[in-house]
């Protein structure tokens, strides 16, 4: 694992947690009274926004598909913990806990990151991102059928793995996106 890979996907997550904190100041912990269902089909509406702008090389919304692994990673976190807590019928959540679990679920991802990294020698960055978008979407669908089987799985992963695995794909791409700039 090079050094360079880890201070990379920190500063991916660490831009992705700014983002996460300021929206949690203007709209407060409202997205505690989703669903993981809720919160898969947000992520999967931003893979399928991706997909769709590599596919026609533009985008009539003056946003690239940076804001969207953003989303994405974001988007995961909250899945995490909805997953640990449940959904709330009274959102508020203190703010500081709501930072305590972000870092802590994004630790957990790094960490998964690192095992795998190590086993697989960085093969990431020989990957298009177009490839790791599709295998976001893949990994959507495989947590659609997990959700559609009431979260039973008879060989496979569960919910948490696929999300902790989104959120490194998407780290992977936002590390690409710096490196093209």
């Amino acid at each position: 694992m090079h050094d360079k890979t880890l201070q990379q996907y920190d500063n991916a997550i660490s831009a992705c947690r700014k983002v996460f904190m300021a929206k949690m100041h203007d709209y407060g912990t409202a997205w505690r009274i989703l669903r993981t269902t809720s919160l898969t089909d947000q992520i999967y509406i931003k893979a399928s926004r991706i997909r769709s702008i590599e596919e026609k090389g533009e985008s009539k919304v003056d946003e690239g598909i940076r804001p969207e692994f953003e989303g994405m990673i974001n988007y995961c976190v909250m899945a995490l913990i909805q997953l640990e807590l449940g959904a709330a019928e009274d959102p508020h959540m203190d703010a500081e806990l709501v930072g305590a679990k972000y870092d802590a679920n994004v630790k957990m991802a790094r960490d998964l990151m690192a095992d795998k990294n190590h086993d697989y020698g960085e093969a990431w960055r020989q990957m298009r991102i177009s490839s790791l978008t599709d295998i976001i979407l893949m990994k959507l669908l495989r947590i659609k059928q997990i959700e559609d089987n009431k979260g039973k799985t008879i060989m496979s992963e569960g919910l948490d793995a696929n999300y902790l695995d989104i959120i490194n794909y998407s780290a992977f791409a936002l590390i690409m996106l710096d490196q093209q700039n």
